[in-house]
């Protein structure tokens, strides 16, 4: 339920702070900035380097001639060749390859024979937008190998004699054949949430004990500069990890998302990310001292690289190599990939670890920053 009281007290301050503080007047002017930018640079539809996996069994001047075709597409990025399902699943399951390609040994005689082959196109679907894109353009590569091999047989007599064999295509997707959307947004909805419920909100608990004025009693009792940091974290941590049941819930009994890993471990990795959500918007309230601008930071620094820089909506491969780079410090893009990991494949910590060790490492540095920054004592 909204307090119209609060909320009416929270406008009067904002509006009476962007005019007689130039920070929040400044925040004013670069938000929309920052926005422009990064919907101008990283909100794109399009899909290129795709990182693909071969297992070529046939090992022939015609698969490499098909390969040649994947590899000059601006459109796939080849990463390895494999012998074997299980290298390929390793690859796709670690998140370095999104389609993996299985080329059968009979592929060049079936070609020459002038008969159809099939090639296994195998799609990651937990990112259903992207493996979709991903499997048009597989088809697309098919149609223009076929074309180059008929072309081929017209011109190997003059009568154009030779039967021209084809090839086709078939994508298998993994982990979510039917490629359902829902499938893949739960998991980045819930990073969304938890980080919306953690920054923003702890942004303003230190900060409003100075502005009310209710710090300086702090100070004259007893407690401690940690004790009143966990104190104030441990009611919005409850919140965020209810809320994260709340979303598991709804994916299972509303959306039908199917939580294929350890539910335990899915909490788990919840509460490290929530950690680090909650200290970072402590440590904003804590250094700024002003509700308005730590709220107004916590959106721009929390929330939108959420939404934006994580690889939920948009592929980080699409961006430019600037905000590539800057992805690495958005927590939520370690976060997400554990998510669906856990969801759509099934798998645990011998493969997510890297991923759960950097949140480790990312909680660890705020809680730090966070204790650090906080002076229980009148400047």
């Amino acid at each position: 339920m909204i307090n119209l009281r609060r909320t009416t007290a929270v406008a009067r301050t904002e509006f009476i702070h962007v005019l007689r503080d130039w920070r929040s007047l400044f925040l004013a002017i670069a938000i929309p900035l920052v926005l422009i930018l990064l919907f101008g640079y990283a909100l794109t539809l399009d899909l290129k380097k795709v990182p693909t996996v071969i297992w070529d069994q046939s090992r022939t001047p015609e698969s490499r001639e098909l390969l040649s075709l994947f590899d000059g597409s601006p459109y796939f990025s080849i990463k390895g060749f494999h012998d074997g399902y299980a290298p390929l699943k390793r690859e796709i399951d670690a998140g370095k390859a999104m389609i993996a390609l299985v080329i059968p040994g009979d592929f060049a005689g079936k070609i020459r024979a002038g008969r159809t082959v099939t090639i296994q196109a195998i799609v990651d679907g937990s990112d259903a937008t992207t493996s979709r894109l991903a499997a048009t353009y597989t088809r697309g590569i098919g149609m223009i190998y076929n074309r180059k091999i008929r072309a081929a047989a017209l011109a190997f007599t003059p009568q154009g004699q030779r039967r021209a064999g084809s090839v086709e295509l078939v994508p298998r997707v993994w982990y979510n054949a039917a490629m359902r959307s829902q499938n893949m947004i739960l998991p980045g909805i819930v990073a969304i949430v938890m980080m919306v419920i953690a920054a923003m909100l702890t942004s303003v608990t230190i900060a409003r004990e100075w502005e009310t004025g209710t710090m300086e009693q702090l100070i004259s009792t007893p407690i401690r500069g940690h004790e009143l940091i966990f104190g104030k974290v441990i009611p919005y941590f409850v919140i965020g990890m209810i809320d994260v049941a709340i979303a598991v819930a709804l994916g299972e009994w509303l959306f039908h998302v199917p939580l294929r890993g350890s539910p335990a471990l899915l909490f788990a990795m919840a509460a490290l990310f929530l950690t680090g959500a909650l200290f970072l918007g402590m440590t904003l309230s804590i250094t700024l001292k002003s509700q308005v601008l730590a709220n107004q930071i916590a959106i721009v620094a929390g929330f939108l690289p959420t939404l934006i820089l994580s690889g939920f909506v948009f592929a980080i491969e699409n961006m430019p190599p600037l905000l590539q780079a800057l992805t690495y410090i958005v927590p939520a893009r370690y976060f997400i990939p554990i998510m669906r990991g856990i969801y759509m494949k099934g798998i645990g910590l011998e493969i997510l670890w890297l991923n759960a060790l950097l949140l480790c490492i990312y909680a660890a540095v705020l809680i730090m920053a966070a204790n650090k920054r906080l002076k229980l004592r009148l400047e």
